[in-house]
This record gives structure tokens, C-alpha cells and sequence, in this order.
């Protein structure tokens, strides 16, 4: 691991594009060394800013910037980057190199940290890490270590080895490793004061940064210490010899602490917990036992609200042991057919189980975890259990009266085929009674109650409707709208979405509403609403949204009348980003930026106005700017990750327009190979999936995986092209073609695309479209499917092996946009299936799938290659094996990257045709390895 300190450079915010005398295609071994940032992290006062810069295959660094560019540093093998709130100090976890990641086992890995003093460059760093804590003030660190053999379990060990008992082993009873603490170390980040806690399992700063409680346990000593942060003393508020401590939490001022426990003796599966409530003033404590058939467990999750008045809870109706099956004990039982019948492996699928069986199976373990949320309202120590079986969901907020809860119990049966339902309530946090007032309302189109819970915003049949909780009545805000608030490109066989809500008002007086282009606001007294952006989005075909906001963790962002907001404009002509500011409560906005490119909020400072986000192009690497929230046009460049393309000729990008063959105009990107030279026609690849126009501006995602990888074949001589899909429902397959056909004829008229030699390729959905395309239209010269569906009518029943869903619902309401089931509308199966027409098939064929998938059934591609095999066409099946739905494994990766351009190579642009492709592989088994 190194830190460099390193010189702030001049940056210039220009889109242009270097020249260089000398420049190369780019190669796979490029690609894999190709570096990617990650998710910016900011201090919470917008100072500092870290970000991790990760290659595809290699070693990470984290980089570390003040957001005026005054100082910079980097850390070598730096990831999972943290910085304080007050900036003065980052984290980074320190990567063990790729060749120790790829040839040891995780455990025996170094697990480091390092931290770094952002005023001096100075770092410490701390070993045998198991996870880090800044308080919310940034002045303390809590470092968690990994747990250590003591001198007991050595002797367990030595036992162990020569098969004799250890007199611990005797007297000490078997403990949950998840009982059991490790040592801490508490940092006064200032002084570099430290101390060590012994035995810790768990540990919450207060927000204020008073206190750090801390719970220890061992065997026969479980105790609750108070450290004050300032003199790094502790006091033991509670300890017991016989009881777990569990769950943990100390309200924002530090006067509260909770925490879960429960008999230490009990095994930890079927503990019952006690939640107990400490006044850290005077010492006081009180006992919540089990009351009105709740109770607590090892998954009871505590927090109390912001302004330190509740108590949040997660309860459970019982708690019990893991149910055992029966052994053989004797001869008897070995003929006793309730025992014998005991051990049998059978899952029973009966009609009317709410949830199929693999979805059951899967959701197993999270169910186990479940708990039902309770509020206890401290100043009148009223427990409110507000969540039940019935009504499981509630969504957390800081609202006093009321909150949001949700219920898919009544739809969990029909989910099947019908796709995601919950009946939304409000539920009462004083009385814990709960009202109806969506049912069946769609999944994805949750309401959002206001900051003071005086009002629930939905949408609902095209409409955007105002709940008022005081009087209980809807209004309808956009009856008398003309402007369409449902999703104007909706082409699933189910009722159309809206487009959202922005931030509410803080006191309750107003709400943000989108619709494609504009942003509404609306007035919760009189319902007016208006265009705060001034119908300037439809005339201009630019999507406004409101970007930028500073929140809380946990909680939505609100603005205020008057305040000045920053928007993002998406243009729908240019697909270029734009941001502008508006004005809350005033109509018009005002353009801070200019250019083609695509621009992407990546941070926002809590307590400041620094705000992070990146500029692309196809042709500009996304680097990081930031700037002043009110003064975007003059950001400062503080990353320079675009210089990795210096040394290769880099394809242009470009917007195509045409018609599909039902005179639908369509959009496209272009991108022309690196030296493109007009009037020359190159082998094309097609990529796609459903809108593809708005990636004009995206710079190439420079990894292997599944996909082909734009700048590798822009680089070498390809030109690829990515058109919008439109579908009609039913009809899917034929929607596709008629897109692809259409653009693909385009950009031959262009004179870019050379007739005899376009390829195509997708992946998922877009691989069912390529195997679906190529059996209605020669015009492609190779295909490359990954994880295609080619037989609907046998898909329709299978299993989303991931989810354990059932398929159904894909195709009757979702993606497949069938919109009937296989016995109402058989024909349409068949008619989208491209397995029915394998024979017609001319193209040459690549299938890839992982037998391990977990979204489409791997034995999609194998009917497929069985029809085409067949049929005796042109045909190859990719089986990587334990491998999901996108390929995991990077040899896996690598490989499949490589044998695409390979089949590209052959059938595009004439290359030999590798062994593997003109011979096959054998089957062979490996010596394993030692």
C-alpha cells in the first residue's frame, strides 16, 4: 500500500479531443486494465471527496480530492472508500493483490485499513479489519476487528489434534460464533487517543457525539458500556451473567439507550428476547417482556426517530426452535414407518399456496428475519405495535401521527401470473389502527405521504390524486389537465405508470409532480398546480427533473417556497444533458450548462452546497467535477481517468433517425469506427434491447462481460449500431424485426454499414429478439444470442430460478407482452417463438448460456440448439458451467468475450474460423487440482 501525495493540476472543461501522433486499436489486455470510478463519497461539509478507481481485472487505488482542488492524494490498493463528516480523514480498505484475491481463500487474507489525515497526508494503518464506523461528527473512528484465537481456543485445538477433551471444552457450553465479541478500537481522531474494548458484538455512535454504546459478551459476561467520547471513559450501565445482549441502539442525543436480550443458555434460533430501555441521565431502566402475543428475537431491529420521542421496533408473533427431524435410536425405529416416512425429502405444491414452491424456498431465510415494527412513544411509554401478518410492510419516516404501510398478502397468489400488488393503509403510530385507501394498487406506483403526514400523493388510472388525512377525501389534481401524467411510451399489456413525484414541500403546503417532460407544482390547500418549468420541457422535448438535494440518511429530500433548486434536463432530440436552475413557487428555468454530453449527479454535500457529477461522451471518459450547487457552469475537473484513452484511435458516436415499417420514427445510435473513412462500408454490429438512443452520449462501459464491448470493436474496424425498439403488444418478435430491419437498412443507405457483412447480438430479452430476428429476415450475416427464450409455450411455465417466481407473468403482463395466457392465446406463443421456425433459419448461430441461470431457463438455449441441430443449420451452443443469468466468473468472461469476436471476426469479416468453431471441443475431465 503507498499514499501519494500528488499536484493539483489545471483542468480545462472542454469537450475537446486530444490528438495523438501515435495511437493503436485497443486490445482485450487494454480493456482488462481499463480503470472505472465508482461511487463518489463527499464529507458531509463538501471538502473532501473520495472515489474508487477500479480496473476489470487488477488492483483498485482510492483517490482522494478536496473539491477546490487544492489537494489531492492516492492510496494503491485502496477500495470501499469512507471520508469523515468533517473531511479531515478518509478510509480506504487495502486490497490484498489480484494474485493473492485468485489464489487464496478469503479468510486467509489480510484484512486492512487505511486511514488518511487529509490536512498532512499522513496515514495509519490497522490490520485484521472487520468493519469501521466514522460517529456522525467525524471526530471519532470505531474500528471492529476480526475475531482472534485466544489461548482457549488453541487449547481446543491442541485438543482437538490429539483427541483428548480440554478441561474448557468440560465446563464451557458451545456458543454461537455470532454470540461471541471481538476487540474494538475507539479513535479520538484529533489527539490519535485510542482504546480498546474487549468482547464487542455491537456499537452505535450517538448523532451528537457524546457517546458510543458499546455491547460486550462472553461467556458469563454480557455488559452494556456508555464510552464518553470526549475523556474515552466508560461506564457499565447494564451487565449480566446469563443474559446475550443482541440489538443495540442510542437515540440521536445520546439520553436513551436500547438494547435486545435474551437467555444466553437458549440456543440462539429459538432465543425470546426482552427489550430493555436505559435513561443514560439518571440510570433508570425499564423491562418490555412479551405483551399482547409480541415478543422479540435475534432479528428485532431497534432506531430511534430524529427528534429522540420513539422508538422504533421490529417484533415477532413467537419464537421457537428449529424443529428437528426424528433419528434412528434403536432397532425398533429403523422399521417404524412414522420415523422411516419422517426422513423422506418431499415438498408438496398444492393450487392454493399463496406463493409457489420455489419462491417459498427462496424466501425462506428472509422470512425467518422478518419482524413486525412497533413504535414505543418514550414520553408516555405507550408500546404501539403497528405492522401484523395481515399488514407486514411499514415504510420507515419521521412523521408523528401517521405512516405509510402495505400489504401483498391478498395478491401473493395471483402474482403468479398477474404480475405485483399491495392494498396501501395508513396506519396510526398512536393507536396503531390502520386505513384502506389504495387497493391493488401496482407495486411499483407506491404513494408518498407528506413530511407532516397531512397529505398521501398517488397516482392512479392516469391520474394524479391527493389524499387529505384530515377529512379523508382524494382529489383528483390533474382532472382538468390535458396534459397526459401516464407514461406516454408504455407498450406493456398492463395499465400505464406514471412518471413520479419530486420532493414535497417542507411544511405540507406543496408537492413536485412529474410528467414526461415537465415538473408541476401543486398546492395542497386550493389544488391549483402549475408548471414550474413553464411548459418549456414539452416545447423543447427536454425531461426536467430535480436533482441535487441535500437529505438525511433514511429520509426524502423537501424544499421550500423560494428556494432555488438545481434541475437536470435531459433533451429527447439531442439526448444531451443540460442542468438548469428554477425557482420554487416561480415558473421558468434558467440553462447553467452547455454542450453534448450526458451529465450525471453522483453526490450532494449534507450540510454544504458541493455538489459531484460527471460529464461523457463516447469519445470523453465520465471524470469527476465538482462545483457549488449554485454555480455548476464553473465546476472544477478533479479526476483525469479520460488520458487512459490517449494512446488508442477512438470511434465517434452519432445520433440516425428512420422510420420502421409501419412509418413509427425511430431513433439510433451510430457509432463509427476509430479513422472512419466516409464512403467505405464496415462490418456492423447490432446491439439492442428496447430504447438504446439515450446512450449516444454514454461512454463505452470498458469491461468483458456479456455484452460486446463497443470500444474494443470501434477500435478494430466495426461500426455499431444500437436501435430503439418499439413494441405492439402481442406481437413482440414481429415489433422487433420491423425496428431492426428498418434501421439496419438505414445505415446501409448511409453507406456505413456493409450489407454482407452486419452481425447481431443481444442478451436476455435482447437475445430473444436476435433469435426471434434472424428467423424472419437473412439481412443479418451472423447472430450471437445469449440467454434467449426460444420457446415461449415451454417457458411460459418454467421458473425464475433466482426469485423462484413463476414466468407466468412475464409474458401475460410483463417484458414478453403477450398479454393473455398460453390457453387463451396459444397462437401467439407459437407465432413469437423462434423455435417453431428453426427451418427457416439461414443465419449462422451462436448460443450462450449459463447452465446456472437464474432468470431463464438454461434448457431454452438447449431447445433451440437441438432445433437448429436438427433442422441442419449453422449452429454452436456456448455452456458455461455454474453460471447464472450474466456470467460471474471472469475467465468465464473472458473467454466468451473472446470467442464472440472471434465468430464475428469469421463470418463478418472473413478471419479463419478458430478450431473450437470449425471442429468443436471434446468433452474432457481435468486432474483436480491438489
Amino acid at each position: 500500500m503507498k499514499v501519494f501525495n500528488l499536484i493539483p493540476l489545471a483542468l480545462c472543461l472542454s469537450f475537446s479531443v486530444p490528438s495523438f501522433a501515435t495511437q493503436r486499436a485497443l486490445t482485450i489486455d487494454d480493456i482488462m486494465q481499463f480503470e472505472t470510478l465508482q461511487q463518489p463519497v463527499i464529507s458531509d461539509n463538501g471538502k473532501v471527496i473520495a472515489v474508487q478507481a477500479t480496473p476489470d481485472r487488477g488492483d483498485s487505488r482510492a483517490l482522494v480530492r478536496f473539491s477546490d482542488n487544492s489537494k489531492r492524494y492516492q492510496i494503491d490498493h485502496g477500495s470501499n472508500v469512507k471520508v469523515s463528516a468533517d473531511g479531515r480523514f478518509v478510509l480506504a480498505d487495502i486490497e490484498p493483490p489480484l494474485f493473492d484475491r485468485e489464489t487464496e481463500k478469503s479468510d486467509d487474507l489480510p484484512h486492512s485499513v487505511v486511514l488518511l489525515a487529509t490536512d498532512s497526508g499522513t496515514t495509519q494503518q490497522f490490520d485484521e479489519v472487520e468493519s469501521t464506523l466514522f460517529s456522525d461528527n467525524g471526530a471519532y473512528l470505531l474500528i471492529k476487528h476480526k475475531p482472534v484465537k485466544d489461548d482457549e481456543d488453541a487449547a481446543q485445538a491442541l485438543a482437538a489434534q490429539t483427541n483428548e477433551p480440554s478441561t474448557d471444552e468440560q465446563t464451557k457450553p458451545d456458543v454461537d460464533e455470532k454470540d461471541v465479541g471481538t476487540n474494538v478500537t475507539l479513535i479520538k481522531l484529533a489527539s490519535n487517543e485510542q482504546i480498546t474494548l474487549n468482547n464487542v458484538t455491537k456499537f452505535a455512535f450517538d448523532k451528537a457525539g457524546n457517546y458510543v454504546a458499546v455491547l460486550q459478551n462472553k461467556h458469563q459476561v454480557h455488559q452494556m458500556s456508555l464510552v464518553k467520547l470526549e475523556s474515552l471513559t466508560s461506564e457499565i450501565l447494564y451487565d449480566s451473567n446469563s443474559e446475550q445482549l443482541e440489538s443495540l441502539a442510542i437515540s440521536p442525543d445520546g439520553r436513551f439507550v436500547a438494547l435486545t436480550k435474551g437467555d444466553a443458555s437458549v440456543a440462539r434460533y429459538g432465543r425470546e428476547h426482552s427489550l430493555l430501555l436505559l435513561d443514560t441521565d439518571t440510570k433508570k431502566s425499564q423491562i418490555y417482556r412479551q405483551d399482547n402475543g409480541w415478543s422479540y428475537n435475534q432479528y428485532s431491529s431497534l432506531q430511534f426517530s430524529k427528534d429522540n420521542q420513539r422508538l422504533f421496533v421490529g417484533r415477532v408473533a413467537s419464537v421457537a426452535q428449529q424443529a428437528q427431524l426424528p433419528k434412528y435410536n434403536d432397532a425398533a425405529d429403523v422399521v417404524n414407518p412414522e420415523i422411516i416416512t419422517a426422513q423422506k425429502q418431499l415438498r408438496i405444491w398444492h393450487g392454493d399456496d399463496p406463493k409457489i414452491k420455489p419462491q417459498e424456498v427462496k424466501e425462506y431465510a428472509k422470512e425467518l428475519k422478518r419482524t413486525y415494527l412497533a413504535v414505543l412513544h418514550l414520553q408516555t411509554n405507550n408500546m404501539v405495535q403497528l405492522a401484523d401478518e395481515s399488514v407486514p410492510d411499514v415504510a420507515y419516516g419521521e412523521q408523528r401521527d401517521y405512516l405509510v404501510a402495505s400489504s401483498d398478502v391478498p395478491y401473493q397468489k395471483m402474482i403468479t401470473w398477474a404480475g405485483f400488488y399491495r392494498d396501501v393503509y395508513l396506519v396510526d403510530l398512536n393507536t396503531g389502527n390502520k386505513q384502506l385507501i389504495l387497493a391493488q394498487q401496482p407495486s411499483d406506483s407506491m404513494p408518498t405521504l407528506s413530511p407532516h403526514a397531512k397529505f398521501l400523493a398517488y397516482f392512479k388510472q392516469g391520474g394524479v390524486y391527493l389524499f387529505d388525512i384530515s377529512s379523508g377525501r382524494s382529489i383528483n389534481l390533474t382532472h382538468n389537465i390535458s396534459t397526459p401524467f401516464a407514461d406516454e411510451d408504455h407498450d406493456y399489456p398492463i395499465e400505464a405508470p406514471g412518471y413520479g413525484f419530486g420532493p414535497w414541500l417542507g411544511d405540507d403546503s406543496g408537492i413536485t409532480v412529474y410528467d414526461k417532460y415537465d415538473i408541476w407544482q401543486f398546492d395542497t390547500s386550493s389544488h391549483q398546480g402549475f408548471m414550474l418549468t413553464k411548459g418549456d420541457g414539452r416545447k423543447s422535448k427536454t425531461q426536467f427533473r430535480v436533482v441535487g438535494l441535500a437529505k438525511e440518511k433514511r429520509l426524502p429530500a423537501v424544499i421550500s417556497q423560494g428556494q432555488k433548486i438545481l434541475l437536470q434536463g435531459y433533451s429527447h432530440s439531442t439526448k444531451a444533458d443540460t442542468f438548469y436552475r428554477a425557482t420554487v413557487g416561480k415558473q421558468g428555468v434558467t440553462a447553467l450548462t452547455e454542450g453534448d454530453g450526458k451529465l450525471t449527479l453522483l453526490a450532494r454535500s449534507t450540510d454544504a452546497d458541493t455538489v459531484v457529477f460527471s460529464k461523457q461522451r463516447y469519445d470523453l471518459y465520465p471524470d469527476l467535477y465538482s462545483a457549488n450547487i449554485n454555480n455548476v457552469q464553473n465546476a472544477i475537473q478533479i479526476t483525469e481517468l479520460d488520458t487512459q484513452r490517449n494512446d488508442f484511435a477512438w470511434g465517434r458516436a452519432e445520433l440516425v433517425h428512420w422510420r420502421d415499417g409501419d412509418g413509427v420514427k425511430m431513433d439510433g445510435v451510430l457509432i463509427k469506427p476509430a479513422n472512419y473513412q466516409v464512403g467505405k462500408a464496415y462490418p456492423t454490429m447490432v446491439y439492442f434491447y428496447r430504447f438504446m438512443s439515450d446512450r449516444l452520449h454514454a461512454f463505452p462501459d470498458m469491461k468483458l462481460n456479456h455484452r460486446p464491448n463497443f470500444a474494443w470493436y470501434a477500435d478494430n474496424g466495426y461500426a455499431i449500431f444500437l436501435p430503439d425498439i418499439r413494441f405492439e403488444i402481442g406481437y413482440p418478435g414481429i415489433s422487433s424485426v420491423k425496428a431492426l430491419t428498418a434501421g439496419v437498412q438505414k445505415i446501409i443507405e448511409m453507406g456505413v454499414a456493409d450489407p454482407n457483412a452486419v452481425g447481431i447480438q443481444g442478451h436476455s430479452w435482447g437475445g430473444y429478439q436476435s433469435a426471434y430476428a434472424v428467423t424472419q429476415t437473412n439481412i443479418f450475416k451472423a447472430v450471437v444470442t445469449g440467454a434467449p427464450v426460444s420457446n415461449m409455450t415451454s417457458a411460459y411455465s418454467g421458473i425464475r430460478h433466482g426469485s423462484g417466481l413463476a414466468r407466468q407473468f412475464q409474458y401475460e403482463t410483463g417484458q414478453s407482452r403477450i398479454g393473455a395466457s398460453l390457453f387463451a392465446a396459444p397462437q401467439k406463443y407459437v407465432e413469437n417463438s423462434p423455435i417453431f421456425y428453426a427451418d427457416r433459419i439461414q443465419t449462422p448461430m451462436m448460443i450462450m448460456f449459463g447452465d446456472k441461470d437464474d432468470a431463464v431457463p438454461w434448457e431454452q438455449g438447449v431447445e433451440l440448439y437441438l432445433a437448429m441441430r436438427r433442422a441442419g443449420k449453422d449452429v454452436v451452443f456456448l455452456q458455461y458451467q455454474d453460471e447464472p443469468h450474466h456470467l460471474k466468473k471472469y475467465p468465464n468472461k473472458l473467454d466468451y468475450s473472446i470467442k464472440m469476436k472471434q465468430y464475428f471476426d469469421h463470418y463478418l469479416k472473413g478471419a479463419p474460423a478458430p478450431t473450437w468453431l470449425s471442429q468443436g471441443e471434446a468433452y474432457q475431465e481435468y486432474k483436480k487440482a491438489d
